[in-house]
């Protein structure tokens, strides 16, 4: 009876031991498996790659959909859908790229050349007016004279030579074209998709299928939360550790915040006085953007000229905005005065290593006396009375700088009269779009490691109405004429810059920005970019 007893305490012993145990791994695993909580500060407004507007459409699509190439944590383009780097021809201007055979789509169809065909023909397409066809038009052959209705899209310089081999014709050597295969405009769309939902395609997160780390869930175009779920069709699915990332629209700083206190946010972007107060926080980090804050002069504004034709009127507003004030008082998140277009430590000459804004230098720094001296000279042309429209968006801190800078504006300038017009961001940037506006407060990062990615920008026909001939010829004989000559096309883009911006004043730029966050340790993964999508989740986990 003893010998009974001892053998029943020992299994009741071992049984206890093993449930807990097995209690303790379920509760780990439990723990890892939770949702990851994202915010956005703007809402997502579509899952078509072809029609994409702003920064969250980046982030989500960059996460849903996977392109040739993707950007590791260093910047540097790697492998994705593509099986290797592109071989390229002796003149720079044909690639061919072989795909990996084992890349799926969500509903089982392989990912082969043709969507890549497909997709970018779609982008092209006069018809279709989307609003990054310029990416084309600037790098592959016919595609400016498909834009113009001169010729049938099918002559656009792509084509699948088989289901795994896509080869590419450019109109002349772009150094720069195989970074831009990891924006998201570049990346492929299903075939049966597109003919499935038709103008509906990509309007909600069930009119599309995926081939990237996830799937978008719960989302249509009026809702400002959704979810991304691991894909199990992904053909690297063994390196993607998130079951789910759940996200909210929050376009305050103090309400993420709070939600992050309370446990509601796993990461919080944080902006102005916000980033300022919880620079000491032990989960604040900080990452350097090639993203820069500018305005946006608008000459002309429903076919009518606007005051900001006045070449004099810009350079006064340009020398006229206290940079260092700004970023110290008004954005106070870690961000830079910039001092150019193209934002520091973004892109470096191949032959002396020399970052571009060391090259460039300091352009239209504030200057109250020579800002003065253009604004009288702009009175004399315009009258003594100027009014002007400065269009923000309503996320994080654009406001209060729009404000900042109508104060500082009308304080220096007598007769001016700034109206500040804050909107949703979608709603702002359809204005911009259309030329609507007089200036716009806005952000920009490059969509490719190269300078002329923000200078082509301004070449004459953009929505801005600048236009300037001597600028044209730079970024074309940086474009043509130096192609395949480094260091001389280095030179001229840094002429360009100087042109745009301290010649003629064509835009002005405000700061370049920080990426402030609170991020739970528990996190981690989490990859920052200075160009295509500002951040990729394919490696975020819960630790």
């Amino acid at each position: 009876m003893k010998k009974m007893l001892i053998k029943i305490g020992v299994l009741l012993a071992a049984t206890l031991f093993f449930t807990s145990c097995s209690t303790g791994q379920s509760k780990e695993a439990n723990q890892k498996n939770r949702p990851i909580n994202l915010m956005s500060e703007s809402e997502l407004t579509t899952l078509d790659t072809s029609n994409m507007l702003d920064f969250p459409d980046a982030i989500v699509q960059t996460a849903a959909f996977e392109g040739l190439y993707a950007l590791d944590k260093d910047d540097e383009v790697v492998p994705a859908v593509a099986k290797e780097m592109p071989d390229i021809s002796e003149d720079g201007k044909t690639y061919t790229i072989r795909l990996r055979e084992d890349a799926t789509w969500s509903n089982d169809d392989p990912v082969t050349a043709q969507d890549f065909e497909t997709a970018w023909k779609k982008m092209i397409d006069p018809e279709n007016a989307l609003v990054y066809s310029f990416l084309l038009i600037d790098t592959m052959e016919n595609a400016e004279a498909i834009s113009e209705g001169k010729k049938d899209v099918d002559e656009l310089g792509v084509k699948a030579l088989d289901d795994y081999t896509l080869e590419i014709k450019l109109t002349e050597a772009k150094p720069y074209f195989t970074s831009l295969l990891a924006f998201p405009t570049f990346f492929p769309q299903n075939q049966k998709a597109i003919e499935e939902f038709g103008d509906e395609y990509g309007s909600t997160s069930e009119k599309v299928v995926y081939n990237g780390p996830f799937i978008v869930e719960n989302w249509d175009q009026s809702k400002t939360d959704w979810d991304l779920t691991k894909n199990e069709h992904y053909w690297d699915q063994e390196n993607v550790k998130a079951e789910k990332i759940h996200y909210d629209v929050v376009k305050e700083s103090s309400t993420a915040l709070n939600l992050y206190n309370d446990g509601q946010l796993d990461v919080a972007t944080l902006t102005g006085e916000m980033a300022k107060q919880n620079a000491n926080h032990e989960d604040f980090e900080s990452y350097p953007t090639a993203t820069m804050n500018y305005i946006r002069l608008n000459q002309k504004r429903k076919n009518k000229d606007t005051p900001l034709k006045n070449e004099n009127l810009r350079k006064a507003l340009a020398l006229g905005v206290d940079k260092e004030n700004l970023v110290n008082n008004v954005i106070a998140d870690g961000s830079k005065p910039l001092y150019g277009a193209i934002t520091k430590d973004f892109v470096t000459n191949e032959e002396t290593g020399k970052d571009f804004r060391q090259d460039a230098g300091k352009l239209m720094k504030y200057d109250k006396k020579q800002a003065l001296a253009y604004w009288q000279e702009a009175k004399k042309e315009l009258g003594d009375e100027v009014t002007l429209e400065l269009l923000v968006t309503d996320e994080g801190n654009y406001k209060k700088m729009g404000e900042s800078i109508q104060y500082q504006w009308q304080d220096l300038f007598d007769g001016l009269t700034i109206n500040v017009k804050s909107m949703p961001t979608e709603s702002a940037l359809n204005l911009g779009r259309d030329s609507d506006y007089d200036m716009f407060l806005i952000y920009w990062t490059p969509d490719y490691k190269d300078p002329i990615s923000t200078l082509n920008t301004m070449y004459s026909g953009n929505d801005r109405n600048y236009s300037n001939k001597s600028y044209d010829k730079l970024l074309d004989d940086a474009s043509k004429k130096y192609a395949n000559n480094p260091e001389k096309r280095w030179e001229t883009l840094v002429e360009a810059e100087k042109e745009l911006m301290e010649n003629t004043a064509g835009m002005i730029s405000i700061s370049q920005n920080q990426q402030s966050v609170l991020q739970s340790k528990e996190i981690s993964g989490m990859q920052y970019h200075t160009f295509a999508a500002p951040v990729t989740l394919k490696n975020i986990q819960r630790k």
